[in-house]
């Protein structure tokens, strides 16, 4: 035995000297001679992504109904739009919308808001409703297990049908707004957003981006209640079901927990028309020692329902719509500038934005804006190549064929069909219809939607660090961190003509 085992010693040392005696370029082949077998394989075909259409039933009351069945878990997402969001707040009470929909679960005529909370709990539900600043919707999203559905509808429907918006959880949730508005001011992402939304949308409603004091102190339940008995009306909403539900189980419960929902005239805000854009300006709003600034610079786009808008989607992707992206790759890898430099293209049954953000240190802000109006006029002016063309709509396309596994998410974007006016065969052909965009068309739409000559640029920053820098871009105005102006206008070289 003792043998045996001294036998195997001397092998394995003798092995390892072998092997320490090979040359570096013997132990370790180069890379380009390296061949690997376990990779997988590149498709460079762009998938062909359907969704599974919903059925469409309409109750007598104006509720209009979509149903997704897909019996793969016995779970149930339901989602309710009501046609009227921060768009419909009154003019002298910007945010009504939002409290109404977040007090709805505080109470009902025959439940208090930990009966609420302890009745969803027991059935593993979830429930959130919200109505966003700058959005025309407000929407309540529901989910539990299939063989609870009738508890959770019945729960739903009283939040949704009956809230009582109780004074003391109105009085709590007006304290923690107030809280929230303080921590607002300091945040240089919002004081970035707020003052891009008025630079573009200037009186039109979508220019709010946040509630006010003296609108929290006019929040009464009375208010509430008016407003959303105006709005929250079956006529004025879609309702959806998704998950393991037939589409007679999701009728049957939709007219038993809807259909004495009363319709009434819809009473939602029509808001004004947006106003041509205006010149190119630059916006400097003064944080003082603040140790970096953040940077979001674009201008109007589209409406979701615009056929421009899946080109613009293109383009978004190319720019900066990912961390393969030209602004990332350009501000962070290359320039190191930046944790992270992206855009995005909103849509609305309004006209949303195109916009490009990122945050630099003081000492490269100037660095970081010249990259960016370098990347903005790249894209307007060189077609894109065909490689980096085609990746990016791949990419798009995988990022899309992965969510369609969630209900929710189809669910989601059938609503959007039918709340933005889509063709019904929007999401049959989404994939091809991405396929189709060319460099040509991409080099177009960049030209119309990247607009230098209507460019508004806005940093946050030390005004005393970096107003040098940021002055060379265009017309700048400075405000304080309330939104006030702080100097006059300084004439400089329009933005896109730099």
């Amino acid at each position: 035995m003792q043998r045996k085992i001294l036998s195997l010693m001397i092998l394995i040392l003798g092995g390892l000297c072998a092997f320490a005696q090979q040359t570096p370029e013997a132990a370790k082949p180069l890379p380009s001679k390296i061949e690997r077998l376990n990779r997988v394989p590149v498709n460079n075909e762009i998938l062909k992504v359907k969704l599974p259409h919903p059925k469409e039933v309409q109750l007598p009351n104006g509720l209009t109904i979509l149903v997704l069945e897909q019996h793969k878990l016995p779970t149930i997402d339901c989602s309710l739009w009501i046609k009227s969001g921060a768009l419909s707040d009154p003019k002298e009470m910007p945010g009504l919308a939002s409290f109404t929909a977040d007090l709805l679960r505080e109470g009902t005529g025959k439940r208090t808001s930990v009966q609420i909370a302890t009745e969803l709990d027991e059935l593993g539900a979830t429930f959130r409703a919200g109505a966003v600043f700058g959005n025309d919707y407000t929407s309540i999203d529901s989910s539990g297990l299939s063989s609870s559905a009738d508890k959770l509808m019945e729960l739903i429907s009283d939040i949704v049908l009956n809230p009582s918006f109780p004074t003391d959880e109105l009085a709590r949730y007006v304290r923690q707004q107030k809280a929230g508005l303080i921590q607002l001011r300091s945040n240089p992402g919002f004081l970035a957003r707020e003052r891009f939304a008025q630079a573009v949308y200037g009186d039109f409603p979508a220019a709010i981006q946040s509630t006010t004091a003296d609108s929290l102190q006019k929040a009464t339940p009375e208010a509430l209640k008016k407003f959303h008995d105006a709005n929250y009306t079956p006529n004025n909403a879609i309702l959806g079901f998704a998950g393991d539900i037939t589409v007679a189980q999701a009728t049957e419960l939709a007219k038993k927990y809807f259909g004495a929902w009363k319709p009434r005239p819809s009473s939602a805000m029509k808001p004004s028309p947006i106003a041509p854009p205006g010149p190119a300006r630059v916006y400097l709003v003064d944080r003082p020692s603040s140790v970096q600034s953040n940077i979001l610079a674009g201008g109007l786009s589209l409406r979701r329902s615009d056929p421009e808008f899946i080109p613009l989607f293109v383009v978004n992707r190319v720019l900066g719509g990912n961390s393969t992206a030209r602004l990332f790759l350009n501000l962070r890898e290359e320039k190191g500038y930046t944790y992270g430099a992206y855009s995005r293209v909103s849509a609305n049954l309004f006209p949303g934005t195109f916009a490009a953000n990122t945050e630099a240190r003081n000492a490269v802000t100037d660095g970081a804006l010249h990259e960016l109006m370098y990347e903005f006029k790249r894209i307007r002016d060189e077609r894109v190549p065909q490689g980096e063309l085609e990746d990016a709509k791949r990419s798009i396309v995988s990022s899309f064929a992965l969510q369609v596994e969630r209900p929710a998410f189809v669910l989601g974007s059938w609503m959007q069909t039918k709340y933005y006016g889509l063709p019904q065969d929007y999401w049959d052909i989404y994939s091809d219809q991405i396929a189709k965009v060319d460099a040509d068309t991409v080099q177009r739409t960049a030209k119309k939607y990247v607009d230098l000559d209507h460019l508004q640029l806005v940093v946050v920053g030390d005004a005393k660090q970096v107003r040098e820098a940021v002055a060379k871009y265009g017309t700048l105005e400075v405000y304080d961190a309330d939104g006030k102006p702080v100097e006059p206008k300084t004439e400089t070289p329009s933005v896109g003509n730099k």
